[in-house]
């Protein structure tokens, strides 16, 4: 074939061939165009494939190896087992299939068999032959605290919580499903009901949840503490709800979505609510059931009659707990109640009670009781007892000896100032008290001269706009006051007390790096103690009834801080005196006495917490002679009366006969203790301590035993040596916790 010579069509087709080259080199003939396969080619010759290498040639007898390659072989392969490809897996191997269910086996949440572990619930034993017999679907199993909770729970925690699972299952008393954790303040209530709630959420015997939500109901001020506490131990593995304010349709909307919830996985399976907003909402939470329901600070609900303590009985909750360190406050029919609220029946109706246990057991702590009376009022004692024990449990600050330092509770007796001394007498001339009283009780009519005297007692200031108006009792006491006397200052050594407290604040701040807690029922004392620290210039905080919930945590956290420039947090104990954690304070003043011996006993056990670090030193300040005195001796009749029901000592001794309460309004100018005079104590001679005390003594469990009755020469606190020094005119008696151990 002839072809074109010219340039242009020799261009074209070296172009074309250059093409085809590249085509070949990417695509061979024999992939591009398939060929009928032959094993031989005409002229004979076998084909082979370019692409194929010649396969080699199979047979049956195997590759031989000498024993000692063998074995080596067989060892290489046994010596990597299957294992699980998922970390720190430490289930079972062997037989179990990945992803398949394997019916017939439960196993609890925990292992019971881990060192440390606190178990709960342990299924009973079975023989060989009843193994064989038991349904495998409806086995019990083991129900394990949590580890994250148990590691951190100190010995008298874990018992308290296998204490409480008991109650709340009904394992304790059967049918009954509520008890009263009434342990002393500072041992850990919170973190024990914590632990209770986070196992009934997550197992039970029967492999699942034994509850589906929880309910804590507490004062306003403790609200936020509990969340934060919730998050605290649990570090997120649950999101509770908190309600501390809002507006009405906001409060309703979010109780209905929480009683809503079901199912296994709750997303907010517990709800925190103070008491205020419980009972204003208790129509939305009544819609449902609730699995356990919490009442901090349950002594709240003593009096069965109030609104609260009949929102949260019509609740239908049958597992109840009810936490409160002081159960008895005034008198054994309020025990009831909370013992009712709890375990509805097990003590009979009221009337029930009231005439089988409660008169003869007042009637033989009396100290004018017959011989009859106090032997049949302790068989009562121990009859009621035997049957509260089975759901309260109590232990007492002791435990704390071993974790945290010493304590020095001191009672300090300062005598009235001349001003103080001439209100007082002038008032009982004029008022009268005396008449109004009956019987030894307290009438309504009465309660404002209380009120007075207490003032008068706290500083003269407090009563002066009543001696201004003339009041009933104060007529012409205008007159006593110091010529130009006003209000907008305070002055110190007008008050027997408030001169005490400037020297104990004085020394405190100039010989240590202490920090000092003020505390007092009467927000006008606050505001006198504002005055004394803006003219000391010492730098305060204040917390009462005016200040919201949000910031008192804040006010807390920020005064807790080692960096705090505060020396001062003034507390009003009826607004914050209960749960609060004071721990950045190592000294506290408790200025004036309450009736209720609980409010001070909570009040007063702020700073001897979990995580101090510093020897506590209770300051209890008490005018010599005056009601004051009377007041701490009516507390210490109720100390002695809850030691007996609930700490069940029975060698209490029965310090004042209900006559003498009736020496309410009297004045003793002559004593340097009136309590003292009458506390029967055995170890002092003229106010001197002569003999130390018996040898296996508790000088813990009652104010009644006094460690030293003395003058300056049983000081052991050097901020009272020197404010005794500087002020002569006040006397003490303290009692001391000092046979406590200090932190290991």
């Amino acid at each position: 074939q002839r072809r074109s010579l010219a340039p242009s069509q020799l261009a074209k087709r070296k172009a074309g061939e250059e093409e085809e080259e590249e085509d070949e080199a990417r695509h061979p003939p024999t992939a591009r165009k398939r060929q009928k396969p032959v094993s031989e080619t005409e002229s004979g010759e076998c084909y082979r494939s370019p692409f194929r290498k010649p396969l080699a040639q199979l047979t049956n007898r195997p590759h031989c190896l000498d024993s000692s390659q063998h074995e080596a072989f067989i060892r290489s392969i046994l010596s990597k087992p299957f294992k699980v490809p998922i970390p720190n897996y430490k289930g079972p191997l062997g037989l179990r299939a990945l992803g398949i269910k394997r019916a017939g086996l439960r196993s609890p949440l925990h292992d019971p068999f881990e060192e440390g572990a606190l178990v709960l619930y342990e299924p009973p034993l079975l023989s060989a032959h009843d193994q064989l017999k038991i349904d495998k679907d409806k086995a019990p199993v083991h129900v394990v605290v949590d580890p994250v909770l148990s590691r951190v729970l100190r010995p008298h925690q874990r018992e308290g919580v296998k204490f409480l699972w008991d109650c709340v299952t009904s394992r304790r008393i059967p049918g009954s499903h509520g008890c009263i954790m009434a342990d002393e303040m500072g041992l850990g209530k919170t973190l024990q009901c914590i632990t209770l709630m986070w196992t009934l959420l997550r197992q039970s015997p029967d492999c699942k949840p034994e509850i589906e939500k929880a309910m804590v109901v507490s004062p306003s001020s403790l609200v936020r503490n509990w969340y934060n506490e919730v998050e605290k131990w649990l570090g997120g593995r649950i999101q509770p709800l908190a309600i501390d304010g809002g507006s009405k349709e906001e409060i309703d909307r979010k109780l209905v979505g929480f009683m809503n919830q079901r199912g296994l996985r709750v997303p907010s399976p517990i709800l925190i609510i103070s008491y205020e907003t419980f009972r204003l909402h208790a129509e939305a939470l009544q819609k449902g059931s609730v699995g356990l329901v919490i009442c901090d600070e349950g002594h709240r609900l003593k009096n069965s009659e109030n609104q609260t303590y009949q929102a949260l009985n019509s609740l239908n909750t049958p597992r109840r707990v009810l936490i409160s360190g002081t159960p008895i406050q005034n008198d054994l029919l309020e025990y009831f109640s909370l013992v009712h609220f709890v375990n509805s029946g097990i003590l009979g109706t009221a009337q029930e009670f009231k005439r089988h246990f409660e008169i003869p057991i007042l009637k033989g702590r009396d100290a004018d009781a017959s011989e009859a009376e106090r032997h049949k009022g302790e068989e009562r004692l121990k009859e009621l007892i035997s049957i509260v024990n089975r759901c309260l449990i109590r232990r007492t600050s002791d435990i704390l000896s071993k974790y945290l330092p010493v304590k020095i509770e001191q009672v300090v007796c300062c005598r009235l100032t001349p001003l103080q001394a001439e209100l007082y007498k002038n008032f009982l001339k004029q008022a009268k008290p005396v008449e109004e009283l009956k019987e030894g009780k307290i009438s309504v009519s009465s309660l404002s001269s209380i009120t007075s005297l207490k003032k008068l007692c706290n500083h003269p200031a407090l009563i002066h706009d009543k001696c201004v108006e003339e009041e009933e009792g104060f007529m012409g006491a205008l007159d006593l006051f110091p010529a130009g006397y006003s209000t907008k200052s305070v002055e110190p050594q007008l008050s027997g007390k408030m001169l005490v407290l400037d020297y104990i604040l004085a020394v405190t701040k100039s010989t240590s790096n202490d920090k000092v807690v003020l505390v007092s029922n009467y927000t006008q004392t606050l505001d006198l103690f504002e005055k004394l620290c803006r003219n000391r210039r010492y730098l305060y905080v204040r917390l009462d009834g005016t200040m919201s919930i949000k910031k008192r945590a804040k006010v807390v956290e920020r005064f807790n801080g080692p960096s705090s420039p505060e020396f001062i947090f003034m507390l009003s104990s009826k607004a914050g005196g209960c749960g609060l954690n004071l721990i950045g304070a190592n000294r506290l003043v408790m200025f004036d006495p309450d009736w209720n011996p609980a409010n001070d006993e909570q009040a007063m056990a702020r700073v001897w917490r979990d995580g101090q670090k510093k020897t506590c030193y209770i300051y209890r300040l008490l005018s010599t002679g005056t009601i004051e005195e009377k007041i701490f001796q009516r507390q210490t009749h109720k100390k002695a009366l809850s030691s007996c029901v609930v700490d069940e000592e029975q060698d209490v001794e029965r310090h004042f006969s209900l006559g003498e309460l009736k020496e309410l309004f009297t004045l003793n100018e002559t004593t340097t203790s009136d309590t003292h005079d009458k506390i029967k104590c055995r170890r002092c001679v003229n106010g001197h301590q002569v003999r130390p005390p018996p040898e296996g003594s508790d000088c813990t469990s009652d104010l009644s035993q006094w460690n030293h009755c003395a003058d300056k020469r049983g000081l052991q606190d050097s901020v009272l040596k020197a404010a005794w020094d500087a002020a002569v005119t006040f006397t003490f008696h303290h009692h001391s916790h000092e046979e406590q151990r200090g932190i290991p």
